[in-house]
């Protein structure tokens, strides 16, 4: 057969194909996972600059400065937004391992929160009446056993039960919301200090334990030590590699002999307990004082984070840096113009939406026949 003749044949074939296929990438490079991600981000970008003008008038390029300067103006305002981040990550970090399990934990927030009323419960027994430093050593282990129990409760009914975890984790998180209004009222009975009906303060032997800065390096603290931990946990110990077996298939866990209702529950106990710190950072460190919203969405955001990275602890660093630069400087472009929030949270959508977007491109094919078009035209 000659070389025409093959051509021909070959064109005759895709005249047939249908004008789009899509098929699924066996693997995508770094370097294709770069490319792909930033031009979303610069499309976006442009979009939300043409947006912006079109509604409001004003250069999108003060908005985009608004943003930056919102993030990182000033050392105070540089340490408000790395605090935020480590907050986030510290979250993301914690629904990961169950979510590399596809053990769906959508309770975070319940879990921190309940890990916060635990400190709370430590800071108004025992605040202002023992040292500081045996105080916060109480705080952070009862709030790490509090984290513990909130996560294990689902995981026990998962393991033994097979109940569905998406929907008895997100109504766990809201009996702990119950239990935090429940305790503030009790609290506000026996006379402690209120300055909100929704919310309790606490008071310490040497009053304001922490300066900003100290509060910044604390945060940061445990949120590098727990990525840390994290990614050499999930990457190269025998636990990790027992999460992703059971993540892959229970069936295949069975027949090599590892044990999935202790696996499952064993991961949320440490997705539990990575909340309990997180609920005893917000409590005891950050803000001395509790309310049900403390948490604040973070536990929903923090999916996002955590889908967003792949499940890989070190690219979640940027993920939650991402989504805290939107978050604040979206706030600030509101106030600085006077514009509505929901503005704001126009241009977060519209970054998210496309930096989410890309996952298609980097995970599906996409072939255009024109071949069959040409043969379209000829008829």
């Amino acid at each position: 057969m000659t070389a025409t003749s093959k051509t021909a044949e070959s064109r005759v074939e895709n005249a047939h194909e249908p004008f789009i296929s899509i098929t699924r990438r066996t693997s995508s490079t770094i370097g294709r996972s770069l490319v792909v991600r930033t031009v979303a981000v610069v499309i976006a970008l442009i979009i939300c600059a043409i947006i912006t003008v079109v509604l409001t008038g004003e250069n999108p390029i003060n908005v985009f400065v608004s943003m930056f300067e919102a993030n990182f103006g000033n050392l105070n305002l540089m340490m408000v937004s790395m605090q935020e981040l480590a907050i986030l990550l510290l979250v993301s970090l914690a629904v990961t391992p169950a979510f590399r399990m596809k053990f769906w934990n959508c309770g975070a927030e319940g879990q921190a929160l309940f890990g916060g009323l635990a400190a709370a419960l430590v800071m108004l027994l025992w605040g202002g009446k023992i040292n500081d430093i045996l105080l916060l050593a109480a705080t952070l282990i009862s709030s790490i056993l509090a984290g513990v129990i909130w996560g294990v409760i689902p995981s026990v009914f998962k393991a033994h039960w097979n109940t569905n975890e998406t929907l008895f984790t997100l109504m766990m998180n809201y009996v702990a919301m119950q239990l935090v209004k429940f305790f503030i009222k009790i609290a506000a009975k026996d006379g402690s200090s209120v300055v909100d009906p929704d919310m309790l303060r606490f008071s310490t032997e040497s009053g304001e334990i922490f300066t900003s800065a100290q509060k910044f390096l604390i945060i940061a603290g445990f949120a590098v030590i727990v990525t840390i931990f994290s990614f050499i946990y999930l990457n190269y110990s025998k636990h990790g590699y027992e999460i992703s077996v059971v993540g892959e298939s229970e069936n295949t866990a069975k027949y090599i002999g590892i044990n999935v209702r202790k696996v499952i529950v064993r991961t949320m106990a440490i997705s539990g307990g990575i909340c309990g710190i997180v609920g005893f950072l917000l409590v005891t460190v950050s803000s001395r004082s509790i309310n049900p919203d403390i948490v604040a969405g973070r536990g929903f955001t923090a999916i996002m984070v955590s889908w967003l990275a792949k499940f890989n602890p070190l690219i979640m660093i940027l993920t939650s840096f991402l989504l805290v630069f939107l978050k604040i400087g979206a706030g600030n472009v509101a106030m600085n113009f006077r514009l509505s929030l929901s503005f704001s949270d126009i241009l977060t959508g519209i970054i998210l939406f496309f930096i989410i977007g890309c996952e298609f491109f980097l995970n599906y094919k996409v072939r255009f026949n024109f071949c069959r078009l040409g043969s379209q035209k000829k008829r």
